[in-house]
């Protein structure tokens, strides 16, 4: 079925028949820029395009929740990637969120598709947030030959997240679903938050199993995070993040990389707001041998100027490099995938854009 066709009969069934028993939200993003990149095309010449999701994704859903009494609610979710550029859906319908669950004082549980605990607990420590440009909280550059990041999203999920005592834990579970066997492509990933006056802090964990392979063994990926933020002030945060990465392999060494980040948000009127922040990923043995010569360093600065509680224009220019000649990007996906792939040793990206929420 068409996925435009499909997106207009989920809401026609659900403002035709859920609303006299649910309430249901429509809401969405657009976050749309021109952007300028350099060392951009083989030739070594620059790009100037129109791109989606320079702040964040752009992206339209349903959601809502159902009063079951006691305290206990359903609540439902779908959420779908949008190319705000081009109008196109980026990949599954709904490849965002999916997902059904209940929540009470017990705190939340869904099952379906959805973020997993690392990066629910991880992206507010990032100064980007959750810039999908400009940001390696989540994963690094597009351009190396592994991106040493975090698993954003699971599928056949199941996952729990609350709050006791003000630490906030969760925890998200994803089923392989194998014809070989349940613990290949099995994911998990756990997570732990808590406050004190000003200070944050955050530490996660997650794994995630490849799939047997020709030589009777799997791969298996192990991320670890610490997040740290301090309130200097109102309006002006300091946020710090280290992530290591360690990919075992059923043939070939252990991958292992940390990325750390440091940075600040700070409110400069109450209209104006500026982050700056600068990433390094330490490839300790990379996928590529070049990728352990390469240390890629990225610095960034955004200014957002906020025009009403939904709509906000901003600009944001980056610089990456890397050592020993290695190719670097500044955005997270390579050309083909959406992003910029860089093809010389440093590479610079300029994006002025407009948001707007519904």
């Amino acid at each position: 079925m068409n996925k435009t066709v499909l997106a207009a009969a989920i809401a026609a069934a659900v403002s035709g028949s859920a609303m006299a028993q649910t309430s249901v939200q429509v809401y969405g993003l657009l976050d749309t820029g021109i952007e300028y990149v350099t060392n951009a095309k083989e030739s070594g010449g620059n790009s100037l395009r129109v791109s989606s999701g320079g702040s964040n994704n752009s992206r339209f859903g349903f959601r809502g929740s159902e009063d079951l009494g006691g305290g206990l609610k359903a609540v439902f979710q779908f959420e779908s990637p949008v190319l705000s550029d081009t109008g196109e859906i980026d990949g599954p319908l709904f490849r965002r969120q999916a997902n059904v669950g209940l929540e009470g004082k017990f705190g939340r549980v869904i099952i379906g598709r959805s973020f997993t605990t690392v990066y629910d607990f991880i992206s507010p420590f990032d100064p980007m947030g959750y810039a999908p440009r400009y940001s390696w909280a989540s994963t690094g550059g597009g351009t190396l030959g592994s991106k040493y990041g975090m698993t954003t999203a699971f599928d056949n999920m199941v996952k729990y997240q609350g709050e006791f005592g003000g630490v906030k834990i969760g925890a998200s579970f994803g089923a392989g679903e194998s014809r070989e066997s349940d613990a290949d492509g099995r994911k998990l990933a756990v997570g732990a938050a808590h406050a004190i006056g000003g200070l944050r802090y955050v530490l996660t964990a997650e794994r995630v199993n490849g799939v047997t392979g020709t030589a009777i063994a799997r791969s298996v990926s192990r991320v670890y995070h610490v997040g740290l933020a301090y309130e200097l002030t109102k309006g002006a945060d300091l946020k710090l993040g280290l992530r290591n990465y360690r990919l075992e392999r059923p043939v070939g060494s252990e991958v292992r990389a940390d990325t750390w980040w440091a940075g600040a948000n700070v409110d400069l009127t109450p209209m104006v707001d500026m982050t700056g922040v600068v990433y390094y990923i330490n490839v300790k043995n990379g996928v590529n041998a070049s990728d352990t010569e390469a240390d890629p360093l990225m610095f960034v600065v955004r200014t957002r100027y906020t025009l009403t509680k939904r709509t906000n224009l901003y600009a944001t220019v980056s610089y990456a490099k890397a050592d020993g000649g290695v190719p670097i990007g500044v955005t997270r996906d390579s050309t083909e995938d959406g992003g910029v792939t860089g093809v010389s040793d440093n590479q610079t990206g300029i994006m002025l854009g407009m948001q707007h929420r519904f």
